[in-house]
Parts: structure tokens; C-alpha cells; sequence
């Protein structure tokens, strides 16, 4: 999928990124590989978690901001639920897997629009407004500033709106060494870091499931193989390169993110911890203001 197929379909790009591409996994060609199995099912599948993780049986009327888009599939849920929605991404290559789903269902629809731009661009955050809900499903922990990306993301959220955001869980020691392993896959030329990511996948999936059979629950880890497609409708082929892939790489304690939020007026509706590996999600309300008390005026004698 190449840029100018994106550009042929009137997006607008960003010229300014405060973040360095050096380093950084290819997301946009992984999801482009993963635009050949998006089909109906798993589009439903998408639908169905974020009716579920949003507590809302629909978006009619709502504005959607999909931080870090990747491959669109979120962006073309919240769409399909009614949402008027933008979508922007770091990465070229996923701003055009966005503009090719958009393509394939809502061609040439007004009420989707697609940009090229960072979350640690001021200026290109600062000129998109607010909307009722703002999402980054894994996006703001690769961006390298990952609290200036959580900011960020908060600014844009209406009162009365929003936030769900995933952010990779701190395991400790654990979580360093995830570090080291995607640092050394983006060292790696091409082949040899598609060999190792699959191989050291393969490797992570069958310690899990020993690990589980030792527990005398062995379905438990077999389950969550079987059934990962209906969880947000993505692919665990796809899913374990951009998992080893992923980096810049940050993370933290569920504790240290839903005090860092409530400590900033947000109230936490809904937190799926993740207890090893994985993403917390956290879903957030943004109080409507309310004017603030003034103070009384001195008295002049």
C-alpha cells in the first residue's frame, strides 16, 4: 500500500512531529498485511468490544478521535456506530491503512476524516478541538513520551466526554527485559527480525500454556489463542509482531495510571487490568465544568 494512494484520497498530513522515527517499529507495514483478513466477522467482533469496554450501544452524534489509527478497524467501528470520526497517525503507512478502509465502506464520507500528524505535535493537537470520545487503543506507549502523549490526549476530551486508553502494564524487571528484546528487533535487518519475532512469540505462547498446565488450567491459555480474533476483531499472527515490534516501549502500575488520572479531575467508570503481560484499559469521564465560586470583593473604606 503506498503513500500516494493515501494522498489520492484528500488527506491532510502534518509537516511538524516532535517524534523521531530512528528506531521505531514499522507498524503501518504490519497493518497493511492485516488489512487481507479484515472481513465481516471480525469487524463485528470490533463493534461488540466497543459497545462493551464504552458502555454504549451506539455513538449516534458523538465525535470519535482515534489516536494512532493503525490499520482503521477502530475508526471504521465507531463509524459504523454512528460516530462522526478523525482519525490521525504517526506512521504513513497506517494513515493509508486508515484511508483503505475508509475507502472499501465509507467512501468519500464528510464525517471521516483521515490525517498524518503526532499526539506530540502541539500545534497539530491544539487545532483539532475536543470531542465526546477520544481513543488510543496502544498507541501513546510507542510514542516515546508516553505522559506528554497521555496529556495530550486529556486536552482533547469534551466535559462530559470520554478517554479509553490502553497503556502496557509494568511488570518490574519483566518489563525491562521486553525492552531489550523489541530494542533488539528493530536492531535486526529484514528477515532476520520477522524470524525472531515469530520464533520468540512461539516460544512466550508455549511457556504460557505450560505455565497454565502446571496450574491444571491449560484451557485458560489455549482459550485466549482460539478466541483472540473476537477480542477487538485483530489477529494474533499480526498482533505478535507488533507486540515484539512495538517500540519506543513504556509501561505502568493500573495503581500509578488511575492515580495520575483521578489526580487530574478524571473519574475512572471501567479498568480491565491486565495482570502480566498485556494492556490495561481504562475507560474515563471527563466532570462537565461548573463555574467557579468567585471570591468576594474586598471591602474598600
Amino acid at each position: 500500500m503506498k503513500n500516494e494512494a493515501a494522498s489520492q484520497l484528500g488527506l491532510e498530513y502534518s509537516n511538524q512531529s516532535p517524534m523521531d522515527s530512528t528506531n521505531r517499529f514499522a507498524f503501518g507495514l504490519n497493518w497493511s498485511h492485516f488489512l487481507s483478513v479484515v472481513d465481516e466477522r471480525r469487524i463485528c467482533a470490533a463493534e461488540e468490544s466497543l459497545k462493551s469496554v464504552l458502555a454504549l450501544d451506539h455513538l449516534h452524534e458523538l465525535s470519535f478521535l482515534d489516536i494512532g489509527s493503525g490499520s482503521g478497524l477502530s475508526s471504521l467501528v465507531a463509524k459504523r456506530l454512528g460516530a462522526e470520526v478523525h482519525s490521525f497517525d504517526f506512521d504513513a503507512q497506517s494513515v493509508a491503512c486508515t484511508a483503505e478502509l475508509k475507502r472499501r465502506y465509507f467512501d468519500r464520507d464528510p464525517k471521516w476524516k483521515i490525517e498524518s500528524g503526532s499526539v506530540l505535535d502541539l500545534n497539530f493537537m491544539k487545532n483539532l478541538g475536543e470531542f465526546d470520545i477520544v481513543y488510543s487503543w496502544g498507541v501513546l506507549h510507542h510514542t516515546g513520551a508516553m505522559w506528554l502523549g497521555i496529556e495530550a490526549a486529556m486536552a482533547k476530551v469534551k466535559p462530559g466526554g470520554r478517554l479509553f486508553i490502553a497503556i502496557y502494564n509494568d511488570q518490574g524487571f519483566k518489563s525491562h527485559i521486553w525492552w531489550l528484546v523489541k530494542w533488539l528487533y528493530n536492531r535486526l535487518p529484514w528477515p532476520i527480525n520477522v524470524s525472531y519475532g515469530y520464533l520468540l512469540g512461539s516460544v512466550t505462547v508455549f511457556i504460557n500454556i505450560v505455565r497454565y498446565t502446571f496450574k491444571l488450567k491449560p484451557l485458560t491459555a489455549i482459550r485466549a489463542l482460539v478466541n483472540h480474533r473476537s477480542e477487538r476483531g485483530m489477529s494474533v499472527r499480526y498482533d505478535m509482531l507488533d507486540w515484539l515490534g512495538g517500540f519506543p516501549f513504556e509501561f505502568a502500575r493500573i495503581d500509578v495510571l488511575k492515580g495520575y488520572f483521578q489526580s487530574r479531575g478524571l473519574e475512572v467508570i471501567g479498568v480491565r487490568e491486565a495482570t502480566s503481560l498485556g494492556c490495561h484499559e481504562i475507560v474515563l469521564l471527563k466532570p462537565v465544568e461548573t463555574e467557579p465560586l468567585r471570591s468576594q470583593p474586598e471591602c474598600v473604606e
